[in-house]
């Protein structure tokens, strides 16, 4: 099962291999690639899966999306849960 938890873009990281950033995952941030989002700006929402960004999704998804994940007691401390 692959598990894709979102988080906010809260800043983009210059001079990087790859283009990557810092998510905001209720409180606990985390830099992650943004290879597969080139279209990701600050203030986004991203799904991450295994410290990538795969796709962007608004704000209302990511929302609910977080409370399902919540509700299953999947995010725990390491993500800000």
């Amino acid at each position: 099962m692959c598990l894709g938890v979102p988080g906010k873009l809260v800043a983009l990281d210059d001079g990087e291999a790859l283009p990557s950033g810092t998510v905001d995952f209720g409180g606990v941030r985390r830099k992650v690639c943004l290879a597969y989002v080139p279209e990701a700006r600050v203030g986004n929402y991203v799904l991450v899966h295994v410290g990538f960004a795969i796709s962007t999704l608004d704000e209302a998804e990511a929302a609910r999306t977080r409370a399902l994940l919540e509700e299953l007691a999947l995010l725990g401390d390491e993500v800000g849960g």
